[in-house]
């Protein structure tokens, strides 16, 4: 079994001052001072976090847009997706949890160790470029979000980036602590959204439990596969090892680390099925698509009231914002890591010029392309989980490969049955992607 060594990607410098922490813990540091040992439910709260925060960022501007594009063009009939994706989000979570409880490490160090220099590096190529793609979703969002009270998106797309930037090289902790914890709270807006659009409930509970087969169209089948990489992200997947690890949960508590990451599973799926419904009341049988996030929420609108704009405006920047700047300290972290580069926000700039580089130039890009003239917000935050949905076959090999690894998790080990469940989702994920390719490329996906 591998030692619990702490070399996550989050992990920041020992010694200097600690301006910036975690972000995984932020919002549960006092729990765990207070509630670690503790036996019974108060053991989990010590627990309690990264599996949360991984749901909760995980619904960003590229998963509110899928699951709202979702609604808005097929209605609720494509609602029973979003159990599957539950327990295949709460599958994966909890193979990662396990991973980052057990061995101490992230994902990238274990990729590094157990299969070599050049796995890691294709790994990385694969990381870096969806998280490239969905910084662009991101941005995208944000702008897309203050473009319904008619701020002009290049104005917002660079102002949003430099926010972020100044956040992490320059802000205090308590500042990003109380910035984090009020972004985590624009999650209820779409919870609201779901209840004043007054659906029919038997129907909702019939698309949730009743699958339906036929007939899906090629474009069907891409945006399905956009669901499932939106909510299963390979991103989020090294973000919540790094964030276990980091925060040192022992052996000992694995069970409520396990919770937690179930947990946090099942919140990110009721937030989407919440999307989902809000959106196909509004918008299913008008055909009428979404063009951009002030259309959806216009649509809301007579539902809802005129609060429905602000409602979602808030909704969209706020999560932006929270994944605007995890992704990037992600992807900065974990390359950092995987070549041994100096790493950490607590360093100084000419201390960490690579990491700082890598942080800076995925937020730039991610602007940049933004503010390309003519350039689809909608399409490009769609497009990034199209990415999503093809690189989770390969991210998702590595997790199912380590986690059954007698020698490196020993009595932990992933039981027989979740490897054939994991293999199994790693094989049908790739057909389908490559079914959806090929009938792309024959012209088939209308």
């Amino acid at each position: 079994m591998a030692d619990r060594r702490s070399v996550a990607p989050l992990e920041l410098g020992r010694g200097a001052p600690r301006r910036f922490a975690s972000i995984g813990a932020l919002p549960f540091l006092r729990l765990r001072e207070t509630f670690r040992g503790r036996r019974g439910p108060l053991a989990f709260l010590a627990v309690v976090g990264p599996g949360l925060i991984a749901g909760v960022a995980g619904n960003d501007a590229g998963g509110i847009t899928t699951y709202a594009t979702l609604g808005s063009s097929t209605g609720l009939r494509f609602l029973w997706i979003l159990p599957f994706t539950a327990l295949l989000l709460a599958l994966v979570q909890e193979s990662v949890a396990r991973l980052g409880v057990v061995t101490g490490q992230g994902l990238t160090d274990l990729i590094r160790e157990r299969f070599g220099v050049r796995w890691t590096l294709f790994a990385m190529v694969v990381l870096l470029i969806a998280n490239l793609a969905n910084t662009v979703a991101n941005v995208a969002g944000a702008s897309s979000a203050l473009a319904i009270f008619g701020v002009p998106i290049l104005v917002t797309a660079p102002l949003a980036a430099l926010a972020v930037w100044l956040l992490v090289v320059m802000g205090s902790y308590r500042s990003v602590e109380r910035i984090f914890l009020s972004l985590t709270a624009v999650f209820l807006a779409y919870i609201a959204a779901a209840l004043l659009s007054n659906p029919n409930w038997a129907e909702v509970a019939s698309s949730l439990t009743s699958p339906d087969l036929g007939g899906i169209s090629g474009a069907e089948a891409l945006l399905l596969i956009a669901v499932v990489g939106t909510t299963v992200t390979p991103y989020m997947q090294f973000y919540l090892q790094s964030a276990v690890a980091e925060k040192e949960i022992g052996v000992e508590e694995l069970g409520a680390a396990r919770a937690d990451a179930i947990l946090g599973s099942i919140w990110t799926n009721f937030i989407a099925v919440c999307i989902v419904i809000a959106t196909a009341v509004a918008l299913a049988g008008t055909g009428k698509a979404i063009g951009s996030a002030a259309e959806a929420a216009t649509a809301l609108e007579p539902l809802a009231g005129s609060f429905a704009t602000i409602l979602f405006g808030a909704g969209l920047f706020g999560a932006s914002l929270l994944a605007m700047a995890i992704m990037p300290l992600t992807t900065a972290f974990a390359l950092s890591e995987a070549f041994g580069f100096e790493s950490g926000v607590d360093r100084k700039l000419h201390e960490a010029p690579i990491f700082y580089g890598i942080f800076t130039a995925i937020l730039v890009v991610g602007a940049g392309v933004v503010m390309i003239p003519g350039l689809d917000p909608i399409g490009a935050i769609v497009g990034s989980q199209y990415l999503q949905g093809l690189f989770l076959p390969i991210v998702l090999a590595f997790i199912v490969s380590l986690a059954s690894s007698k020698a490196l998790l020993g009595e932990h080990a992933s039981p027989r049955w979740l490897r054939f469940v994991g293999w199994g989702a790693v094989g049908v994920l790739g057909a389908l992607n490559v079914l959806v390719l090929v009938a792309n490329l024959l012209g088939l996906a209308n």
